[in-house]
């Protein structure tokens, strides 16, 4: 059987005090390739945490870790950067797009870390603005695209190098209602073709989006068994 894409078992993240904060209690928690979880919880509930582990950004202090089967926690600090960048494609509030560089730039720019040879990158560059609605904009400026397209543009980004995991934090907090019912949409539209996404929100109607939703309060991670309750 293949592995989970996110196995959680035990794991938790406090912070050294006086006094020590716990940010994450331990948590079990399994995500399998294809799902689509949504996180909600208030400020300061540890979402950002939670995404910060899932994503290699941080490490927690207690259980263990394992991406695709990687215990992460036996890594080193360049194989868990590697392992990011193969493995985990990240969406955020804000676009991050170079105001200087065309759509199809900024999307190829992902994939020199990765090094891809040029040839290939703008190939996967050209595929992923496509997937996502826009390949007649490849030469567009970021400047010269509405919100909604620059956070297609951010999707297409995260999509080039083809990860196990989209990782979204609040990816329409910066849209008004119509354009952030365009980007979930999309992100739908993603799943129904196989891409594992886990989307980080406070909005509960986000949240009702995903076929799996998790709620984080006070550190505690719970899974919510009936979408009902979100409404």
């Amino acid at each position: 059987m293949t592995p989970p894409v996110i196995e959680l078992r035990q794991t938790a993240l406090t912070y050294p005090g006086p006094p020590p904060v716990i940010a994450l209690r331990p948590c079990d928690l399994e995500v399998r390739q294809g799902e689509f979880v949504t996180v909600v919880g208030p400020s300061g509930s540890g979402k950002s945490t939670f995404l910060n582990i899932v994503g290699l950004l941080d490490f927690p202090t207690e259980g263990r870790y394992l991406l695709d089967g990687f215990d992460t926690g036996r890594l080193k600090d360049g194989a868990r950067s590697a392992l990011r960048g193969r493995r985990i494609g990240f969406v955020f509030q804000a676009f991050h797009l170079l105001p200087h560089r065309t759509a199809l730039e900024n999307v190829q720019l992902a994939l020199v870390y990765q090094r891809i040879p040029r040839k290939e990158r703008a190939a996967r560059a050209r595929e992923a603005l496509a997937a996502v609605g826009l390949g007649h904009r490849v030469n567009a400026l970021p400047t010269t695209l509405s919100g909604g397209e620059r956070q297609r543009v951010a999707i297409a980004r995260a999509l080039a190098g083809k990860p196990s995991l989209l990782l979204c934090d609040e990816p329409t907090g910066n849209l008004d209602t119509a354009t952030a019912d365009q980007v979930l949409d999309l992100l739908e539209e993603l799943n129904a073709r196989g891409v594992t996404l886990v989307v980080i929100t406070h909005d509960l109607a986000v949240a009702a989006r995903g076929t799996r939703t998790l709620r984080i309060r006070d550190g505690v991670l719970t899974e919510s068994a009936d979408q009902a309750v979100l409404s």
